[in-house]
């Protein structure tokens, strides 16, 4: 059966955004990235596998060992979405803060 691996349910899961950003600055092979966490090797396998179903983390063989690294262009795509989101709030708090610089409260 193949699922359809959404990409905000992959980065909703809290290691999965870990390893996003254990492998944000340089590639990592599994084992590497395993050792990071207090599971066992299959479950962050499983959590890699879908990282890479969703294109947020590439695969890259060196000899034997697979090396993980950050799909940079995916990884834009969820920033993409998200930056409205980001503008309106940053506009909702600073007019907050106008309207509280302003404020003189009663004596």
């Amino acid at each position: 059966m193949n699922l359809r691996r959404d990409v905000f349910q992959a980065i909703a899961d809290p290691t999965r955004r870990a390893i996003l950003m254990l492998v944000a600055t340089q590639s990592m092979a599994a084992g590497a990235i395993a050792s990071n966490f207090n599971t066992a090797r299959p479950t962050v396998s499983k959590h890699l596998q879908i990282l890479t179903e969703c294109q947020l983390l590439e695969q890259t063989q060196n000899g034997r060992e697979i090396y993980y690294n950050i799909n940079a262009i995916k990884m834009k795509e969820v920033a993409d979405f998200i930056e409205p989101f980001r503008k309106m709030w940053d506009d909702r708090f600073n007019k907050l803060e106008t309207i509280m610089k302003q404020y003189k409260p009663k004596k």
